[in-house]
């Protein structure tokens, strides 16, 4: 059996579909930590095009830090982790609906979120 691109055979049936997933809405304790963006998650946002574009790459980068995968589908996340992220941003949280449509950019965004986290990892290792 294989889902979510990593092998799982070793995994039971409800862990599977419980990975890559949020179970319920994070805690506020959650979302201060796994869920602010600082000034280096803006820089990075702030070149994304449209505000859909800045809402989804922020909702992508702050899942991979929560669960340590990135979702299927991007857009698949509580409304409060939405709402946290689209405040800080000063934008519409109903804009990450728009960044559903185009499939490559949540392809380019996780790739990027992806080196940027592993560079993060490397460099809090030294």
């Amino acid at each position: 059996m294989r889902e979510c691109g990593m092998p799982v055979d070793f995994l039971t049936k409800a862990r599977v579909q419980r990975y890559a997933r949020y179970g319920e809405d994070p805690t506020t304790k959650q979302l201060t930590r796994y869920f602010h963006l600082d000034e280096s998650d803006r820089e990075l946002i702030k070149f994304r095009r449209g505000d859909h574009n800045k809402l989804g790459f922020a909702i992508q980068l702050c899942t991979v830090r929560f669960l340590g995968a990135f979702l299927s589908n991007p857009i698949e996340v509580p409304d409060t982790v939405v709402r946290y992220l689209a405040a800080q941003l000063g934008v519409d949280p109903g804009t990450s609906t728009a960044y559903a449509e185009r499939a490559q950019t949540h392809r380019e965004h996780a790739i990027r979120a992806r080196w940027l986290t592993r560079t993060a990892d490397m460099l809090a290792a030294n």
